[in-house]
């Protein structure tokens, strides 16, 4: 009896490990469809316009480069324009760009990342420091850069299913029990998302550039979305990726993935949240470019496009 054959790619899926990266590889004519050097120059691009803090030049011209950038390469964008109101009498002007990749579909998959950078390095051992805004390399800049990077991967090939890129604005802003003041973008895309939207599951990529990258399951995300976690986990080990997203918890943390799960999706977090010896450059003024890889930038983006596909 003569067996059918099967497309390479559809063999791959039961090789382990680094045989399967190898083989998905070749299936792929040896070209990855993500490109980390290229996801580099996405940080770079974004830090030339200063800290994104809501309500500054910077933020605004950032802004303008996400819009433009996503309205060339996805079918449909949205953007979400809202103020927002602190409990500090502060109004910041903030937007969601929301990026669709064949929107008539029904089943869809969601990635997201925050595109703001906070406004206070508090946490910076120098005094004077502690007044200024973080550069934002890996908290903001990295996620944004794979959410592109994905972008340039479905727009030379379109996906088979609904896959939907949100950046939002106003993560970082203050104090994160003050709803006022934190996961704002997040919030209210939650809370204005289009009539019925369910996607399948959402990852939320925070701080994935980092040069030791070591990605450990989310306590949030193990509670409320388990097989989410399990999916991308088991998707970056048969990428050969099981060295750099390491089973079991380390931390639990307040981020945009929550309100995501408040209304009913199934809602992860990727995040590195071992930024530095003892996280020492989260939230300080060393947050910059020499502290993120190319090399971590192709790992997550390469499972990032791979749980579209």
């Amino acid at each position: 009896m003569t067996l059918p054959l099967r497309p390479l790619a559809a063999l791959c899926l039961g090789l382990p490990g680094l045989l399967a990266a190898a083989c998905q590889s070749k299936a792929r004519g040896g070209v990855r469809e993500f490109d980390g050097a290229r996801a580099l120059g996405y940080v770079e691009r974004q830090l030339a316009f200063g800290p994104r803090v809501p309500n500054t030049a910077g933020h605004r011209a950032a802004g303008d480069w996400l819009v433009a950038e996503l309205g060339a390469r996805a079918d449909t964008v949205i953007v979400q324009d809202f103020v927002q109101h602190t409990r500090r009498g502060e109004r910041l002007a903030l937007r969601n760009v929301f990026a669709r990749f064949r929107p008539d579909a029904v089943e869809r998959v969601l990635l997201l990342a925050h595109w703001d950078t906070r406004p206070r390095a508090e946490r910076s051992l120098n005094l004077a420091a502690q007044r200024m805004p973080v550069p934002g390399a890996n908290d903001g800049a990295s996620g944004v850069a794979i959410l592109l990077g994905v972008a340039d991967a479905l727009k030379a090939r379109a996906p088979e299913i609904g896959v939907d890129l949100l950046l939002v604005d106003g993560e970082d802003y203050g104090d994160f029990a003050d709803t006022t003041e934190s996961l704002m973008g997040s919030r209210y895309f939650a809370a204005h998302r289009p009539a019925g939207y369910a996607p399948m599951f959402a990852v939320l990529f925070d701080m994935v550039g980092d040069r030791d990258l070591q990605i450990y399951h989310e306590g949030t995300s193990l509670a409320e979305a388990p097989e989410v976690v399990e999916r991308v986990w088991r998707t970056a080990d048969q990428l050969g990726y099981g060295g750099h997203f390491i089973p079991g918890g380390r931390h639990t943390l307040t981020d945009d993935h929550v309100p995501l799960q408040q209304v009913g999706i199934r809602a992860v977090v990727v995040i590195d949240f071992n930024y530095g010896p003892d996280n020492a450059y989260w939230h300080t003024t060393d947050d910059t470019i020499d502290k993120v890889s190319g090399a971590s930038l192709q790992i997550v983006g390469d499972v990032a496009v791979a749980l579209v596909r």
